[in-house]
């Protein structure tokens, strides 16, 4: 890490002290007792913010999200280092449900929505563990104004929905649920790139309206820097890489091989998907 990055994370460490809601420190993540995927992943999520982790297929972003909300079991993972706190409380052993009781709330890669219910269903399961329906009607409501589209399509199948939809009724059914924190695993897969932009828009907007904290996981690293105010950047279970979004977006080794841009300008992926990386991300 160079003396840039190095410096913004002293000074970001400095200004977390008593804000971080999320902290993950140094995990390791097993598979089938065998295969080690995530290598001493630390993390700190800021209270109120919108971090994003980076990096491509296989970096260990959506095991990390998994790690955090405790659902490996089901995929015979599990954490063997290391602690995860949420408001300095040790998740590492809570069962999912008591994680959805605490505010933790995952919005999972490729949106898996309920087929067979409609729109409006969908998202009332969200609110499965709620009382008060006052307040789920309220809310109900709430996810409309954010996403209009749904409410012209309330009574419709999910299934039959398009992408786009479908990714929104997974964000407002996670909305659903009260969130402290949402983790949002690839919401612009396989969406177009206007329907990205409003989708990011939106979460944007929950975040500042709602003060919803959001871990973002996205391949889209143009996108994510955007909205995001700190990023980390993982490659082969580790984390590589992290500062300010402003910071990311200026340095050059993120410019070349996650932006697409060297001191040439832009460049294809095919013009150096060759070229190594230096010895110090390794």
């Amino acid at each position: 890490m160079d003396d840039i990055s190095i410096k913004n994370n002293k000074k970001h460490s400095k200004n977390k002290k008593n804000t971080d809601l999320l902290i993950v420190n140094n995990i390791e993540v097993v598979y089938n007792h065998v295969i080690l995927v995530l290598k001493g992943v630390s993390l700190n999520v800021r209270k109120g913010g919108i971090t994003t982790l980076l990096g491509g297929n296989g970096a260990g972003k959506t095991t990390t999200l998994k790690s955090i909300s405790n659902l490996l079991a089901s995929e015979r993972g599990e954490v063997t280092k290391g602690s995860i706190s949420f408001e300095n409380i040790d998740v590492h052993a809570l069962d999912p449900s008591q994680l959805v009781k605490l505010g933790v709330i995952q919005v999972m890669e490729g949106r898996h929505c309920f087929e067979h219910l409609t729109v409006e269903e969908n998202l009332l399961t969200g609110a499965y563990t709620r009382k008060n329906n006052k307040e789920v009607k309220y809310d109900l409501e709430r996810v409309y104004n954010y996403f209009p589209r749904l409410k012209d399509r309330r009574t419709s199948q999910a299934g039959y929905t398009s992408g786009g939809e479908q990714q929104m009724v997974a964000i407002g059914r996670a909305l659903m649920a009260n969130p402290r924190m949402i983790l949002l695993d690839e919401p612009s897969m396989g969406l177009a790139p206007q329907l990205v932009k409003q989708i990011f828009e939106i979460v944007s907007q929950i975040n500042k309206q709602e003060g919803v904290t959001i871990l973002l996981a996205e391949q889209n690293t143009n996108m994510a820097l955007q909205y995001a105010e700190y990023a980390y950047i993982l490659e082969n279970g580790r984390v590589v890489m992290e500062g300010s979004a402003k910071s990311m977006r200026d340095n050059e080794d993120v410019k070349e091989f996650y932006l697409g841009i060297s001191g040439k300008g832009r460049q294809s992926y095919r013009d150096f998907k060759q070229y190594r990386r230096r010895k110090r991300w390794l």
